[in-house]
């Protein structure tokens, strides 16, 4: 893996996390999420379900780019 697409997945996977967290933010805020007896809308447990995969596959994504960045300083320490 280049050093710019490892640091593309790193980046990505931080961008990953500061938007969903935003959103999750926004979400709990929401009227929609919420109804008049206090419980969970369906319109909340869906998002939160969409938020908590991307939650997921951004931490993988940038585990893979911190690991490609970590393979390539290694690779230059050992030449």
């Amino acid at each position: 893996m280049s050093r710019r697409t490892a640091l593309f997945l790193l980046g990505f996977g931080i961008w990953s996390w500061i938007i969903w967290i935003t959103f999750v933010k926004n979400l709990w805020a929401s009227d929609n999420s919420w109804a008049p007896d206090g419980s969970a809308t369906g319109f909340f447990v869906v998002h939160l379900i969409l938020a908590i995969v991307s939650f997921v596959l951004g931490t993988i994504i940038g585990v893979i780019g911190w690991r490609g960045l970590r393979t390539k300083r290694r690779a230059k320490v050992d030449a």
